[in-house]
């Protein structure tokens, strides 16, 4: 059986990080700007192994750094979930061009 090539993963990776650009900014909605941006990290944390499995002596460098990034994607999905919720209380709406309570 022979190894999936490196460039695989880079193509993939660059699909889905395109789909999550996409994602990021045509969406009106802000839960699926908060999605595109989980596709762009994920897309990242596809880089971060392949790279480390084909390049790096010691693999398990890149899966710390993985794990460093689903943490951090993680906190941001609960302080940007926890944003859009204090906005529907407020707003009763998730449209993200009808979201201006900073502007003064």
């Amino acid at each position: 059986m022979t190894p999936i090539p490196l460039n695989h993963f880079v193509i993939f990776s660059l699909f889905l990080f395109s789909i999550g650009l996409y994602g990021t900014l045509t969406r009106r909605n802000v839960i699926g700007i908060l999605m595109g941006i989980e596709l762009m990290l994920n897309a990242a944390n596809i880089n971060l192994i392949a790279f480390s499995r084909y390049i790096s002596p010691n693999p398990e460098t890149g899966q710390i750094f993985v794990i460093f990034v689903i943490v951090l994607a993680a906190c941001a999905a609960a302080v940007g979930l926890a944003i859009v919720l204090a906005m529907y209380q407020n707003r009763k709406t998730v449209q993200a061009e009808d979201i201006h309570i900073l502007k003064w």
